[in-house]
């Protein structure tokens, strides 16, 4: 059996694992102990009361975070023409077709986010098993196959999360960094928490978000009150 570090200690002190505590307090307990020399990131996993080996059940989204997720997002976009042009004028960091089909096949994958024309699709679907089990594949239910590039491009850049329900029932992302405050942090969660809420499937029956934590890179998981996740904050 392994023993916990003293600095795994000295983190988990003051921090209840068995209790659930309202958001707010959640996040100021998290920022407390992100003491890393880096700017740490804040996450959110939720455990949901769905089966995703049913397709009725699986939950996929983006969510908008108000602040921004404080990462440098690259985003690559399969465009041609006019389309590549406004790709580029809107700050796609890498703008192609099949020149771009090429670069990913060779293993040049460095980017964080995909979009895609709808015309370009076919193209894209050649990429499924380089981009799919990196979450990268263009997807037009999470607005990342679209002819709307620079709004795409603005929202990836601008803070907007994709999520997809993991085998276990889970969904995670990260909503901002430690050096954020604890307001805008508490915005961005409840901005995720809402938009996980309205990607529940037709066949989730029961409660469906059941547990939910919020932890920081290198810090301790805290328990939140699910129901402070969407409680409207006191004047």
């Amino acid at each position: 059996m392994s023993t916990l570090g003293k600095r795994t200690k000295t983190l988990r002190e003051g921090v209840d694992r068995q209790k659930l505590y309202p958001l707010q307090e959640a996040v100021k307990m998290v920022k407390e102990r992100a003491k890393a020399k880096f700017d740490e990131t804040i996450e959110v996993a939720m455990n949901l009361g769905v089966d995703p080996r049913h397709a009725d059940q699986m939950v996929r989204g983006v969510a908008n975070l108000p602040n921004g997720s404080g990462r440098t997002v690259r985003v690559a976009v399969f465009a041609r023409g006019a389309k590549a042009d406004e790709a580029k004028a809107a700050g796609a960091d890498v703008v192609g077709a099949e020149d771009l089909v090429e670069r990913v096949q060779g293993g040049n994958i460095d980017f964080d986010r995909v979009i895609a024309t709808p015309d370009l699709m076919p193209l894209v679907g050649r990429l499924g098993k380089v981009l799919g089990p990196r979450g990268l594949m263009p997807n037009p239910k999470v607005g990342t196959v679209t002819m709307d590039v620079t709004a795409g491009i603005k929202a990836a850049k601008g803070g907007a999360v994709e999520f997809r329900v993991e085998k276990a029932g889970i969904v995670q992302a990260g909503v901002g960094k430690a050096s954020f405050s604890a307001e805008k942090l508490v915005q961005n969660i409840k901005a995720f928490a809402d938009a996980v809420q309205k990607a529940k499937p037709t066949g989730a029956k029961g409660t469906f978000i059941n547990r939910v934590a919020v932890s920081s890179t290198m810090g301790p998981g805290v328990k939140v009150e699910p129901a402070s996740l969407f409680a409207q904050p006191q004047s």
